[in-house]
């Protein structure tokens, strides 16, 4: 099933003529976002943690109106096979799904490590997540569709689980 997200827009082209523009300051802030910065976007339930995506474009029209054109990461719990064991806190999906919201539902920046960093991290902050697959919305598949496991346990890494030496592997 596909994903609704908070204020996309409709297939209508504007008659509006629209031009790419290279940033857009987060509104009552001072944050500037630009293409290819991963960006916390509203959800509609007040209740929901924000989305996550990708700044891909950003335009305006004649009137000034911003739109970014985004990439969505999904968590673990909007896919198809939901959250499992080894799926770390700030664990998020690169996903296929793109659309274009108004730049008013930025509510700030964030940053989406590869998993290698994510794991090198000293300190972790609210705006650190990480990423370590590829999904495809409409069919649930991930890329890779396998990841290494550990041990006799047989488990991914999950960041977020204190790892230990095996007495009889040596393996963390």
């Amino acid at each position: 099933m596909a994903k609704t997200r908070p204020g996309v827009a409709s297939s209508a082209k504007s008659k509006l003529s629209k031009k790419d523009i290279d940033s857009y300051t987060i509104k009552g802030t001072t944050k500037i976002v630009r293409v290819g910065d991963c960006v916390l976007m509203r959800p509609s339930d007040a209740g929901k943690a924000p989305y996550v995506a990708r700044v891909e474009k950003i335009e305006a029209d004649a009137r000034n109106n911003v739109k970014v054109h985004c990439r969505w990461y999904y968590r673990p719990e909007e896919s198809l096979g939901g959250r499992r064991q080894f799926h770390g806190a700030k664990e998020l999906f690169l996903s296929d799904h793109y659309d274009m919201q108004s730049a008013h539902t930025i509510e700030g920046k964030c940053i989406v490590h590869t998993f290698k960093n994510y794991t090198r991290l000293e300190n972790v902050g609210v705006e650190d997540y990480y990423c370590r697959f590829e999904y495809k919305a409409a069919t649930g598949a991930f890329t890779p569709d396998r990841v290494a496991v550990y041990c006799k346990c047989e488990m991914p890494y999950n960041p977020d689980d204190l790892m230990v030496q095996c007495e009889g592997c040596k393996d963390w």
